[in-house]
C-alpha cells in the first residue's frame, strides 16, 4: 500500500470540536495581530504544565515574545487541533501534535515546514536531536514539520519497596502472565492499593496506546497487510480479555474513566503497585517534590510472543500553515525543544523532570543521568528498539505500533474504544465489543482495499 493512500486527506474524519474548558498560562489562545505574541495549543501533561511557569522569565524576557497558552485534556487537545489546523483557522500559531499526525497534516499542506528555520538556526542542533524522533517527524516529501518536546516509548514501572516487602522481584524482561500473577500478590499490599494500574478511558491515544501493544505483542493485529480486518480474532480477543480481567481483578478503582493522568496520580499517592504506560511519567514520578521519588523502579515493556513492546511517540510542535507568526512560532518550538531548555528545567525544577527522549546529549549528560538513574537507560532502550515499521508477527499496511497510521484511526481507534471501556465497565462482553469493533474496522478497510 503505497504511503500517500495511508495519509490521506483527514477531511472526512475530523472530529467535533470539544468544548474550550482551557487552563491558560499567559492569556488564552487569541486573534492578536500584536507581532510580539504567539499563541500555542497545547495538551495538559506536566512537561507543559511545566514550560508555562518558566516562558515568562525566561523565552519573553529574552525575546520579548509573549506567549499565549490555550491548555487543554488530551481527548479534547487532539479534537480541537484537528478543527483549528484543517480549516486553518489560524487562531493558533503552534500546536502540540505528534508522529501520528505528521504525515497526514503535511500531505493536506496544514504545517509550515521547518527545514528553511532549522539550516538557519545553528544553535539548535538539529543533529543531536535522535534520529527516530526526526524521522518520525518528517513527512513522505522528505521535509521536517515538528520538532519534539519530548519523546517516549512505554515500560512497566512498580514500587520496588512494596516488592521487597512481599518478598516479590520483578524480572527484567517480564511477560504479561508474570504481570498478572505480582498483580494478584501485590493487590491490598498496602491499605487502598491496588495492584496494577492500566487506562480504562476511551480514546484512541487513551486506552488503546497501552492495548494495542499487548494485542501486538498477543499476536494479534488491527489489520493484516491486504488491509483484512482482525479485530475479532482469537489473537486480539485474547489479549483484549487478559488486559479487561486484568484491570478489572487488580486494576484501579473507576477504570473505565482512567487515562494517562488518573494512573499517574494513582501512582504518585500510593494508589497503585505497578504501572504500565509512557516512559515519560518516570520524570514525574522521580521528581524532588514527588511522594514516590526512590521507591520506583522500571523494567522493559511486558511481552507475551514478540522480543519487546514498547511504543514510539512525541509530543511534539508544529506550526499551522496559516500562521501569520511563522517567524515568532519558530522561535518559540526553537526555545521549547533546545537543548538549553533542558538545561534551564533541569536547574530550576530538577534534572528528573527534563522532557526527555528527544537529544542525544542529555543522556550523556552526568547530572541527568545521575537524577534519572531508576530509568534513563531503560527509556532509551525502549526508544532505541522500538520498530514502527514491524511491531507484531505480521505484515501491516500502515506503519504505528499502538497506533495504526491512518488519518481513519482516529475515529476508529475511538469507536471501539468505547466498547472496550464498556466492557471493562461491566456493561458487555468483550467478544461484543470486539464484534462491534470488527464491523467498524470493515468499514475503514474498505476505503483501502
Amino acid at each position: 500500500m503505497p504511503l500517500r493512500r495511508v495519509v490521506a486527506s483527514l477531511s472526512a474524519v475530523v472530529l467535533a470540536s470539544m468544548a474550550l474548558s482551557a487552563c491558560s498560562g499567559a492569556g488564552g489562545g487569541g486573534t492578536s495581530s500584536d507581532g510580539d505574541t504567539v499563541n500555542v495549543l497545547m495538551v495538559n501533561n506536566p512537561q507543559m504544565l511545566d514550560i508555562q511557569k518558566l516562558t515568562a522569565d525566561n523565552f519573553t524576557k529574552e525575546t520579548g515574545i509573549k506567549v499565549n497558552y490555550t491548555v487543554l485534556p488530551e481527548n479534547d487537545v487532539r479534537d480541537k487541533i484537528s478543527q483549528e489546523f484543517s480549516s486553518q483557522a489560524g487562531q493558533y500559531d503552534v500546536a502540540t501534535i505528534s508522529n501520528f499526525e505528521v504525515p497526514s497534516y503535511a500531505k493536506n499542506q496544514w504545517l509550515a515546514p521547518l527545514d528553511d528555520y532549522v539550516s538557519k538556526d545553528s544553535a539548535f542542533k538539529q543533529d543531536d536531536v535522535l534520529g527516530s524522533m526526526t524521522k518520525s517527524l518528517t513527512a513522505e516529501d522528505g521535509k521536517l514539520y515538528a520538532e519534539p518536546f519530548y519523546g517516549e516509548s512505554s515500560f512497566l514501572m512498580y514500587r520496588k519497596d512494596v516488592f521487597e516487602a512481599k518478598g516479590l522481584k520483578m524480572p527484567e524482561k517480564p511477560t504479561w502472565q508474570q504481570v498478572a500473577d505480582l498483580a494478584a500478590k501485590v493487590d491490598n499490599a498496602q491499605p487502598g492499593m491496588r495492584g496494577i494500574c492500566l487506562r480504562g478511558l476511551p480514546g484512541w491515544g487513551e486506552v488503546f496506546a497501552p492495548l494495542t501493544t499487548v494485542v501486538n505483542t498477543f499476536g494479534g493485529t488491527w489489520f493484516e497487510k491486504d488491509w483484512t480486518p482482525k479485530v475479532n480474532a482469537p489473537e486480539f480477543q485474547q489479549a483484549t480479555e487478559f488486559y479487561v480481567n486484568l484491570v478489572k481483578s487488580h486494576g484501579e478503582s473507576g477504570a473505565p474513566q482512567a487515562g494517562f493522568t488518573e494512573c499517574l496520580n494513582n501512582m504518585q499517592q500510593s494508589k497503585t503497585a505497578m504501572w504500565y504506560d509512557a516512559t515519560s511519567a518516570a520524570g514525574s514520578l522521580e521528581a524532588d517534590d514527588s511522594p514516590v521519588k526512590g521507591k520506583l523502579a522500571y523494567v522493559e515493556a511486558p511481552v507475551v510472543k514478540t522480543k519487546s513492546s514498547g511504543w514510539l511517540y512525541t509530543w511534539a510542535w508544529a506550526i499551522q500553515k496559516a500562521s501569520k507568526r511563522q517567524d515568532n512560532a519558530w522561535k518559540f518550538i526553537s526555545w521549547a525543544s533546545s537543548q538549553k531548555y533542558e538545561e534551564l528545567v533541569g536547574t530550576k525544577l530538577g534534572w528528573a523532570k527534563v522532557p526527555s527522549g528527544k537529544r542525544q546529549s542529555l543522556y550523556d549528560n552526568p547530572k541527568y543521568q545521575e537524577a534519572a538513574s531508576a530509568f534513563y537507560k531503560v527509556t532509551d532502550a525502549a526508544i532505541t528498539n522500538a520498530d514502527p515499521e514491524n511491531p507484531g508477527l505480521q505484515p501491516r499496511p500502515a506503519p504505528g505500533i499502538q497506533f495504526v497510521g491512518i488519518p481513519e484511526f482516529t475515529d476508529l481507534g475511538t469507536q471501539v474504544s468505547q466498547e472496550v471501556s464498556a466492557a471493562i465497565a461491566g456493561r458487555q462482553t468483550v467478544k461484543e465489543a470486539l464484534d462491534k469493533g470488527q464491523a467498524l474496522a470493515q468499514k475503514t478497510a474498505d476505503k483501502y482495499k
